[in-house]
């Protein structure tokens, strides 16, 4: 099967399988989504909903985030793993939003990824999630399914987004990622794979 016939049966399925996929990061607007977002890298979406509900309700807006100080924030979130420069991170990156962005979370990539502990793919879920831009955010769970599905060689994560990009409708990104990782974590995980109870793999 070609590429972009192959790109066009996934996405057949995953509307199929999941037609209205939520964010999984429990949040309420797009400063707590970009505090989630930098929350989660290297730690489960589970954890950090079990984690934020704690931090927001202390500080749940740039300014209140800088009134704690940022061994307090520390302790909070300390289950999400890397804590230290995690709440550094939070902490340098309130105090620029108030500094220069007017406490508001900027729409841009170049201003979203200029601020502390912001890369790429953070920038890209907010982008997304938070202002509708079209953006295509590449996680583990993606950049594996993409390999596997051969929709993209897998060299790096930038390379990975470069070529859905291209394969996906732009109009569908936003939803595709989300997608993507609700199927991988039931369907496709890193461990455990079972080919005869994965359709995309089956199909593939």
């Amino acid at each position: 099967m070609k590429k972009g016939k192959r790109a066009k049966r996934i996405q057949e399925i995953l509307n199929k399988l999941f037609p209205h996929p939520a964010i999984p990061l429990k949040h309420k607007d797009p400063y707590t989504l970009l505090i989630a977002v930098l929350l989660s890298a290297r730690c489960t979406d589970a954890r950090v909903n079990q984690i934020t509900p704690k931090l927001f309700a202390k500080a749940d807006t740039p300014e209140k985030m800088i009134s704690l100080k940022p061994k307090e924030i520390e302790e909070i979130i300390r289950p999400c793993g890397l804590a230290p420069q995690k709440a550094r991170a939070i902490w340098g990156l309130s105090k620029k939003l108030l500094e220069e962005q007017d406490g508001k979370v900027p729409r841009s990539f170049a201003e979203l990824e200029d601020l502390p502990g912001v890369g790429h793919k953070t920038a890209s879920v907010v982008m997304a999630q938070a202002f509708g831009k079209s953006a295509f955010p590449v996680d583990t769970h993606i950049h594996r399914c993409a390999k596997r599905w051969k929709l993209s060689s897998g060299k790096s994560v930038v390379q990975t987004e470069n070529d859905l990009k291209k394969l996906f409708p732009k109009n569908s990104w936003k939803k595709l990622h989300l997608q993507i990782i609700y199927y991988a974590r039931t369907y496709c995980p890193a461990r455990g794979h079972k080919m005869d109870q994965c359709p995309i793999c089956l199909e593939t």
